[in-house]
């Protein structure tokens, strides 16, 4: 695919996904989420990336939906928008559950579909400056398919307030209530860290690692619950990375992964 809204870069074990649409704030349509989803799908089929940054061009992070997409929103029917619906969600959940750890940097606006962007990544990174919205309902519309990523985030008491009111709130807030991990006045240095601390682990061991919370997020604790994470660790623990790396340890030396 030629993409026209968005760039993807490799750099070593590195993949950037960076949102290109400045004109407009990086407002998304359905162009836009078409090359999004290639871009993950060529991602997680990447044979040396190990993390996965996403970032945008311009001022503002995203603006959320753009608004020519939502006028011809307006002039399609039901089946027609369930079907744009079901691109956006299966965008969200694509960015969820990508094998890579990925990393949002946020700067500027992220509005609408942005927080929800914003929720999927695994970490979450603010520039001091940035706000963000759940502004659907000022429109007459409701923040459906992010909702469960940004519930799940921010937790249902903070996130119904936002829902409900659509209120601008800052990094701090951001921060405070579980959006964002980290707010920063330099972005790329607070990336540096998280990037290293990445991918010095095992990379075997961090996809089990997301798959394990992805998994196990909400889950009750019973007997599937505790025979799954049994089933896990010891799949983990036999595994070629996780012999290498315990022996390693053992051995106080370098794991194999590492070296390079």
């Amino acid at each position: 695919m030629n993409y026209q809204y968005i760039q993807l870069e490799h750099q070593e074990s590195v993949s950037y996904l960076t949102l290109n649409r400045p004109e407009v704030h990086n407002a998304f349509d359905d162009r836009m989420i078409a090359e999004l989803l290639h871009a993950l799908d060529s991602i997680d089929e990447h044979p040396t990336c190990r993390v996965m940054v996403l970032r945008a061009v311009g001022k503002n992070f995203s603006a959320g939906a753009d608004l020519n997409w939502m006028r011809s929103m307006a002039e399609k029917d039901f089946d027609e928008n369930l079907a744009d619906a079901g691109e956006l969600s299966a965008l969200m959940e694509r960015l969820d559950t990508l094998s890579k750890p990925t990393i949002a940097l946020v700067q500027g606006a992220a509005f609408g579909g942005a927080v929800g962007l914003t929720a999927c990544c695994d970490i979450a990174i603010a520039h001091n400056q940035a706000s963000f919205c759940l502004s659907e309902v000022k429109i007459g519309l409701i923040p459906a398919v992010i909702s469960p990523y940004v519930m799940r985030a921010m937790g249902t008491r903070q996130a119904r307030r936002y829902m409900l009111t659509a209120e601008r709130f800052g990094a701090s807030v951001a921060h405070d209530t579980g959006l964002v991990h980290t707010v920063a006045d330099d972005l790329e240095s607070a990336l540096q860290p998280l990037l290293t601390a990445l991918i010095d682990n095992s990379p075997a061991a961090v996809t089990a690692a997301k798959r394990l919370a992805l998994d196990i997020d909400q889950q009750p604790l019973n007997e599937a619950t505790r025979r799954t994470t049994i089933e896990r660790i010891a799949a983990i623990r036999v595994s070629a990375e996780g012999q290498e790396g315990l022996q390693a340890f053992l051995e106080k030396r370098t794991p194999a992964w590492k070296k390079g």
